[in-house]
């Protein structure tokens, strides 16, 4: 009886064929290789992704962080704190506009960035996929990106 609920799956329902699956699943695994090398350095993996834009673009306003993170900020504000608790970063009003917080790596913040140069490299040996695939990969997904923000914000 199985075998046939199984025969009568249309196409378009069978986990295989979807896009979202592999996505999902290796997002996950991805996530997880990465985290291998951030908790020794004090660091979730959303937390390398904010100190990544900092170290970019401090001293920044939390919207910068949010759009670039692609975070909303009632997830951001908590990551943010645990952040300035460890001594990473700082947080402030904008002297032009207090309804803006702004951001600013500290010393500990910025000497953090070093620690962090290798895990790129790190994850990358771990894959046994070249240099090339990966950045055709991330390109693709770059793509993507903008287009599905555009659909997630149209609803």
């Amino acid at each position: 009886m199985s075998q046939a609920l199984v025969d009568t799956v249309p196409p378009q329902l069978q986990l295989e064929n979807q896009l979202c699956f592999p996505l999902y699943a290796a997002s996950r695994m991805i996530t997880r290789l990465y985290q291998d090398k951030l908790t020794p350095l004090g660091l979730t993996y959303p937390q390398y992704i904010v100190m990544m834009i900092l170290w970019e673009r401090a001293p920044c306003a939390v919207k910068v962080v949010s759009e670039h993170a692609m975070l909303n900020t009632n997830t951001l504000t908590p990551l943010l704190k645990r952040l300035e608790q460890q001594g990473f970063i700082r947080r402030s009003r904008s002297v032009d506009d207090e309804r803006v917080v702004m951001l600013h790596l500290t010393e500990l913040g910025r000497g953090l960035r070093d620690d962090c140069e290798c895990v790129p490299q790190a994850l990358l040996n771990k894959l046994a996929v070249s240099e090339n695939d990966i950045v055709q990969l991330r390109d693709l997904l770059s793509r993507l990106l903008p287009i599905l923000s555009a659909g997630v914000n149209d609803d």
